[in-house]
């Protein structure tokens, strides 16, 4: 499983802090989490080019290979004012 965390207004269009997701083949994807997501909760993909990605609290790219226990982290740009 690959926990998924989302932050700020990403948890409110999921309605969750964090749910977790089934690794289904070797070679998994930040990239096909991300997809999987936007099945189960399409409102988040209008943020798809603003995303800032994280695996296991370090940066990441969409085709970094995630493993079984990793957490991503899903969070919208920082926002300052």
């Amino acid at each position: 499983m690959i926990r998924v965390l989302f932050f700020s207004v990403l948890r409110d269009l999921t309605g969750a802090d964090q749910i977790d997701v089934a690794v289904e083949r070797e070679g998994f994807t930040v990239a096909d989490v991300i997809q999987q997501l936007y099945q189960n909760h399409p409102r988040i993909e209008e943020w798809d080019n603003k995303l800032l990605i994280a695996v296991n609290g370090e940066f990441a790219e969409r085709d970094d290979t995630l493993k079984d226990g990793d957490e991503l982290a899903l969070m919208p740009p920082v926002q300052g004012g």
